[in-house]
């Protein structure tokens, strides 16, 4: 993206502030003006006092003109310092807003796209954490650049330049040859960052990914003793980004030497050049330091332009990702208008296909039926398509080819909200939010009363063990075991209480009897509900009124427990290992007893 591009993707954001904007711009203006009254007071006070000086006027004489020069320049410190203040404090605040709109249109917008578009490897979380942030500090440091930094370092600069042709032409054409070269020497500085400042992006975003992925694995790092080499990845991922952070200082020290070396040749310019026009009489001494003083004003934005510099190209990188999060039309969750005010949940499945955003095919030409008010189990070993089945019937995807019907509309045509307003859904591993256990068990009812979470709450068993708590309610749910925060997403169903209901191993984090008691929960809150469940536990599924078998992706069998079971097929070796491995021959050996 060029400069333009990105102030003009800025200016939707900027245009709720342009009163603001315009009051820095007048502070600018007022500032530029009031930076060339210490050139002018300087001429005036040297050319006066060697005016007295050939008089022979002493201290006495003088001291009006001492007391005069000191009121003006107090007065202008006291202007100055109220123009730099207003300056700051309304550009900060420009920028302080602008940042916030940035953040929630970014969060807003991702809220919006599927979940194709967060399994992808490029949009990891720790990248895509990156980006945003990046994207929105570097855009708002451009902004604040511009309006605080900018803007009045090249007033300032306009203005002692037309004052210097004002005073001498030749000295103003001096001051205004250095510049090109300086510009010249800035943007070879940039062109020559770019390349690096990409691979910088890169290197951040892998090492923010690396810390996240760290912290989120270090119970696995530490039971295999691994330490040391994560700390050798990380170390690895840091020496590359301080490879590349080290050839961008050592450009810029370069490059910054050669336009200080500029500036003084301007310097040393205009000091021979007013030297020679005192000699030849054509100035005041006074006119020495009157023009040294506004080339000073005239370089200010040039000793500043190399960090402005930089931070317009860092924006420029960044700025890319940003905008790329925001652009992403493609990721965007398209929802249909049809809307019921509660669904059946007959689901029909014709010839279903899908392939994962990544390129892995997970279903093939799937042929299923599941009745509404009935249990539906999908059996099979792991990776034979189970959850991503859900993920269709849940329209988290949509299939590549075939038909998906829900009550006999296309899930395509559903409108979004409407349809998972009506799902409930407990998986193997849920989320937790930062919070308490209220809020978030409370995530299921949004408006639900403390009554109806403490009801959700005793019906998966929880109620008792959160009254022992010191804060009860108001603990940390993060700070719960595995069983216990499996318990809070089965009181968010119960809470919800939705027609459809998808269990992906519900009771694989809880002990047996843990597990017994939100069984017979779950038996309970199945009545009267379509509800398709995957599970292990042979207890979860002989009792489903229908039974799909799956393999690779396909299904190879379906019907009831014991149909299956005489078939001597897929789910019999699957039963009958499921029966081996909880070693139930022994089991009721003991019961027997």
């Amino acid at each position: 993206m060029s400069i333009w591009e990105v102030f003009k993707r800025l200016r939707p954001f900027v245009r709720p502030y342009r009163k603001l904007i315009l009051f820095a711009l007048v502070l600018t203006l007022v500032g530029a003006l009031t930076a060339q009254v210490n050139p002018i007071v300087l001429r005036y006070t040297v050319d006066t006092i060697e005016e007295m000086q050939k008089n022979g006027w002493g201290v006495a004489r003088g001291a009006g003109l001492l007391a005069l020069i000191s009121g003006i320049l107090f007065l202008k410190e006291i202007l100055n310092s109220l123009i730099v203040f207003g300056q700051r404090f309304y550009g900060e605040k420009i920028r302080i807003s602008i940042s916030g709109d940035l953040a929630d249109t970014a969060v807003g917008r991702i809220l919006t796209y599927d979940l194709g578009f967060f399994s992808s490897q490029t949009n990891e979380k720790g990248k895509l954490q990156s980006r945003i942030d990046r994207g929105v500090e570097y855009l708002t440091r451009l902004v604040q650049s511009f309006f605080i930094d900018l803007l009045p370092l090249f007033a300032n600069s306009v203005v002692a330049l037309v004052v210097m042709f004002s005073a001498n032409f030749y000295v103003g054409l001096v001051a205004l040859s250095i510049l090109p070269l300086y510009f010249w020497v800035s943007y070879k500085q940039a062109e020559k960052l770019s390349g690096v400042r990409r691979t910088l992006k890169g290197q951040r975003e892998d090492k923010s990914n690396g810390l996240i992925n760290l912290i989120e694995s270090i119970q696995v790092i530490k039971s295999f003793v691994r330490e040391p080499y994560e700390a050798t990845k990380q170390f690895r991922v840091q020496q590359l980004l301080m490879g590349s952070l080290l050839k961008t200082r050592q450009t810029n020290f370069f490059f910054d030497g050669l336009k200080s070396f500029l500036e003084q040749i301007g310097v040393v310019l205009i000091i021979i050049l007013t030297a020679y026009l005192v000699l030849d009489q054509q100035m005041s001494i006074g006119a020495i330091m009157f023009h040294i003083l506004l080339f000073n004003n005239v370089s200010a934005p040039i000793r500043q332009l190399h960090r402005i510099y930089d931070e317009m190209n860092d924006a420029l990188t960044y700025s890319e990702s940003f905008f790329d999060v925001l652009d992403r039309k493609e990721a965007v969750e398209h929802s249909g208008s049809y809307q019921v005010a509660e669904l059946a949940g007959a689901y029909e499945l014709n010839d279903v296909s899908f392939t994962y955003p990544n390129g892995n095919k997970a279903l093939f030409n799937v042929f299923m039926t599941i009745p509404k008010n009935q249990t539906t189990a999908l059996v099979g070993l792991s990776g034979a398509g189970k959850s991503t089945l859900i993920n269709l019937l849940s329209r988290f995807y949509l299939p590549d080819s075939g038909e998906l019907l829900l009550d006999g509309q296309p899930i395509a045509a559903f409108d979004l909200p409407n349809l998972r307003r009506n799902l409930g859904m407990v998986f193997q591993k849920n989320h937790i939010f930062k919070g308490s256990i209220e809020e978030n068990i409370r995530y299921g009812k949004m408006e639900a009363t403390q009554e109806e979470i403490q009801e959700a709450a005793k019906k998966a068993y929880l109620h008792e063990q959160v009254m022992a708590l010191p804060k009860q309610y108001a603990s940390d749910a993060q700070m719960l075991s595995g069983g216990q925060q499996q318990r809070i997403a089965i009181a968010r169903l119960f809470l919800k209480n939705p027609p459809i209901i998808f269990l992906d191993e519900p009771t694989a984090s809880l002990d047996a009897i843990a597990t017994e008691q939100i069984k017979n929960s779950l038996d309970a809150i199945k009545e009267g509900r379509t509800v398709v469940i995957i599970s292990h536990s042979l207890s979860q599924i002989i009792d489903a009124d229908q039974i799909y078998v799956m393999e690779k992706g396909r299904v190879v069998e379906n019907g009831t427990h014991q149909a299956l079971y005489e078939q001597n097929g897929v789910y019999r070796k699957i039963f009958e290992a499921s029966a081996r491995s909880l070693n139930l021959d022994k089991m009721l050996e003991s019961m027997r007893k």
